[in-house]
């Protein structure tokens, strides 16, 4: 394929995009958090390499236990374990979300911090986690969340240098996409990465975007 200029590019991103809101005009947080941003931010730093339906699936019983972030600062790492057991890496997750909870209380008088760099403090949350939390729990949209579907989608669309570095993937997609367009497009991507273009097996031909991606194995494209 020949060197794609910037500003094809560009155009072929913001297509891209306007075809994911026309399938995903509704697309949302899959983790259930109701509402509390600081139930959020727990839920996303657990879904790091587990799936949001596990994440799902312990949260009830988690927030029911410690309803408060108090009463979660206060609990016992064991006991923690115990209950998010059938997530992933939850002997490492459970004492760090104990820890968020306080800094939350010990730094942040009780309350997420809505800032970048405040929330990147936090045990286990990284700028991923931060986008979302800005951008789910406070409608502060700084970026975009670059997961592990937003980073394959990006680079089988070919929209960002061949890097698997997440910071660098979502430099090259500010780049692309105007700060509009930001806010939806981690929610969509991830149903699109769920649905159609899967890790293993792309569904190339059904693809809504077959004629846009560079990447496309479907042998009925001309």
């Amino acid at each position: 394929m020949p060197r794609e200029k910037m500003s094809k590019k560009r155009e072929r991103a913001i297509e891209i995009e306007q075809r994911m809101c026309e399938h995903y005009p509704a697309a949302e947080c899959a983790l259930n958090y109701d509402g509390d941003p600081f139930r959020l931010t727990i839920a996303v730093m657990l879904s790091a390499q587990t799936t949001d339906v596990g994440v799902n699936k312990v949260t009830p019983a988690l927030w029911q236990r410690y309803p408060t972030i108090a009463d979660l600062a206060q609990a016992n790492p064991s006991d923690v374990m115990e209950i998010i057991s059938t997530i992933g890496l939850y002997r490492t997750k459970a004492p760090r979300a104990i820890k968020i909870a306080q800094m939350i209380i010990s730094d942040y008088a009780g309350d997420v911090p809505r800032d970048m760099n405040e929330l990147q403090k936090l045990p286990g949350v990284g700028r991923k986690t931060a986008n979302i939390v800005l951008n789910e729990g406070f409608g502060i949209v700084e970026g975009i969340a670059v997961d592990t579907h937003v980073n394959r989608i990006a680079h089988r669309l070919k929209l960002v240098p061949k890097d698997d570095d997440p910071l660098k993937t979502e430099q090259a997609l500010l780049k692309l996409y105007p700060r509009d367009m930001w806010k939806p497009i981690n929610h969509q991507w991830v149903l699109f990465g769920r649905e159609i273009c899967t890790a293993k097996r792309p569904k190339c031909c059904e693809c809504f975007l077959v004629d846009l991606c560079p990447s496309c194995t479907c042998n009925t494209v001309s």
